[in-house]
């Protein structure tokens, strides 16, 4: 069953029908490539998502699409707290909202009360099943994902690392905040090649890119680079490490963001390389 709602794209002139509905078959493929089906950039991003639904599925993760004339047109993602990348319990975590927003596909969809309604359609679902509260992260920066944003919708600010901003919706006075998990260590820094290092947790498609770009980049200097790839899917290495998605040059963090281009990722190993004389 839908939960239909309905908006206003331009108040007093045009009203359009909204249906939210739980994830199917029939738009999974969709879901997986965070509904850019034209995109080549998720031609490149490997099955890193496939299987982080593939583990989670079954462990409590939900997922709700926004329909208009039979579109997808916005997506959210949660799951309980307990099996995230953050710390909590009896909460829901939502890993992200995205409304379709590119001119190419089926175009711009932002900006017409879409988030908003999947995220009153989220909240409402955990509710019922018992949650105390809901959570999610946003940036300080009014970028993708702003956290004030969610301020707007009653949330409030829980925990901070940087720009990156944990926040919270409780719904009892019993529950309890959130915290991030901070990083724990770093990559070792080794004198005899340069290590590239990828922590990937498989739920977002653009940290999946920057992992398959990252390991195609290491492949051109041969046994000068080494790429290794560490599967924060697994609960222990999300504790020994502290961090889900990243890439490390070394023992610095290169991205967390944007995808990076292979060039960039060959550059920055070039300037490595040649700092160690290899």
């Amino acid at each position: 069953m839908g939960v239909f709602f309905l908006h206003y794209s331009n108040p007093g002139i045009i009203l359009k029908s909204m249906n939210i509905i739980d994830l199917n078959e029939g738009h999974e493929s969709t879901w997986l490539n965070c509904l850019e089906d034209w995109s080549d950039e998720m031609k490149e991003s490997g099955n890193g998502k496939k299987n982080w639904y593939s583990r989670y599925k079954d462990k409590g993760l939900r997922v709700k699409l926004a329909l208009e004339k039979e579109q997808v047109i916005g997506m959210i993602q949660y799951i309980p707290i307990e099996h995230s990348h953050v710390k909590g319990e009896s909460l829901y975590f939502i890993y992200c909202i995205w409304v379709h927003g590119h001119k190419q596909g089926i175009g711009n969809h932002q900006h017409r009360g879409t988030g908003k309604a999947l995220l009153q359609a989220a909240e409402s679902d955990v509710r019922n099943l018992g949650a105390k509260g809901i959570a999610a992260w946003g940036l300080a920066m009014p970028i993708w994902m702003k956290s004030s944003w969610y301020r707007k919708q009653g949330y409030r600010v829980a925990d901070r690392d940087g720009i990156a901003h944990l926040v919270w919706k409780p719904f009892t006075t019993e529950a309890k905040k959130p915290q991030w998990i901070k990083m724990v260590k770093k990559p070792e820094y080794r004198k005899d090649r340069v290590v590239v290092t990828a922590f990937r947790n498989g739920w977002c498609q653009v940290q999946n890119i920057n992992c398959e770009r990252a390991k195609k980049a290491a492949s051109q200097f041969g046994s000068r680079v080494h790429y290794r790839e560490i599967d924060t899917t697994e609960k222990t290495a999300l504790e020994e490490w502290g961090i889900s998605d990243g890439i490390f040059l070394d023992n610095k963090l290169i991205s967390t963001g944007p995808p990076l281009t292979i060039e960039k990722i060959e550059k920055q190993i070039n300037r490595q390389l040649r700092r160690k004389h290899l």
